[in-house]
């Protein structure tokens, strides 16, 4: 069965006469996102909102609650009714990365469920326009000579943004601090101000400031070369061919929400990024949005726990130390 059929079929039993999928009426549907306005998740949320708010005939809401690396989202989201109304946009980091590096008042794999992956990608390491270095082995030899001086900003501790930090200094011997932030939009006013000198960011809230001059990018850690960012290296190509690293954003539940409900909500998002506009606008973000056939949610709690694993063996290998 192809995916647009797929689709159909299952939205055919949920589609009341509007031609929504609302099965029943609910004015507001708040979505939960752990990070500010202007961050990554939060742009991304609220190109998706707009539209899923169509598809399910509700208003949908963007609702920012940053800090502890995801877990102060999680948690309200935990907090509300389990009906379907309140929504947990989240990437897969909060809850493969963070329980390594942050103490949580919840189970990441048993207390939430993912219901539907949006899409994602690589991150690309930017620093100020006014650094010296040019390029990344410029970079990183200018790291080399100024030891103890380079510091690195991440959107939290324990995402990937840290990670990929962490991954660099142990490649390449260096000593750059680590500096977590509650989002990107705060790093990377550091990060351009030199308060800080480099972040690994997600291109939605860094590609504007690139495009503009303020930002230089050095690396992706993307598999290719990304579509918006044509002409900068991915870390493989540069020789660290262990750095490759993505994230994915989606849509997440509890375990005990119906079944009916967690297929409708499914099935919203899923007919919403069929949408050629919804696909073309995330695309001019840096976002990649899935084609083919999309993850089941048991493909996807199977993932988040090989994730899980594997990102606390690479944590282990390089000796960190929670901060």
């Amino acid at each position: 069965m192809t995916r647009r059929a797929l689709l159909s079929a299952l939205a055919l039993p949920l589609v009341g006469g509007s031609g929504n999928l609302c099965a029943q009426p609910h004015p507001l549907v708040r979505m939960i996102v752990g990070v500010p306005p202007g961050s990554s998740t939060d742009v991304v949320a609220r190109v998706v909102a707009e539209a899923v708010a169509k598809v399910l005939g509700q208003t949908v809401i963007v609702e920012n609650r940053p800090g502890a690396s995801g877990s102060i989202a999680t948690s309200a989201f935990l907090a509300a009714r389990h009906d379907g109304q309140t929504w947990l946009m989240a990437v897969n980091g909060f809850f493969s990365e963070a329980p390594h590096t942050v103490r949580l008042g919840f189970d990441p794999l048993k207390d939430v469920k993912p219901l539907v992956e949006i899409g994602g990608g690589g991150l690309v390491l930017v620093g100020s326009s006014a650094l010296p270095p040019k390029n990344l082995r410029e970079l990183v030899a200018w790291a080399r000579t100024n030891m103890g001086k380079v510091s690195y900003a991440s959107f939290s501790a324990g995402s990937l943004s840290h990670v990929m930090g962490l991954l660099l200094n142990k490649a390449e011997g260096l000593d750059m601090l680590h500096v977590p932030y509650k989002g990107s939009p705060p790093a990377l006013q550091d990060v351009m101000g030199g308060a800080v000198h480099l972040m690994f960011d997600a291109p939605p809230s860094s590609l504007p400031l690139i495009r503009s001059g303020k930002l230089r990018p050095f690396a992706v850690s993307s598999a290719q070369r990304m579509a918006v960012l044509p002409d900068v290296p991915t870390l493989a190509e540069l020789g660290y061919k262990d750095m490759t690293r993505t994230a994915w954003l989606g849509v997440w539940t509890t375990p005990d929400l119906p079944f009916a409900e967690q297929q409708r909500m499914r099935t919203a998002v899923l007919q919403t990024m069929e949408q050629p506009g919804v696909r073309q606008r995330l695309g001019e973000l840096g976002f990649v949005v899935n084609a083919g056939e999309p993850a089941t949610p048991e493909q996807l709690a199977r993932q988040l726990a090989i994730d899980h694993t594997s990102i606390g063996e690479t944590l282990r290998s390089i000796n960190y130390k929670p901060e």
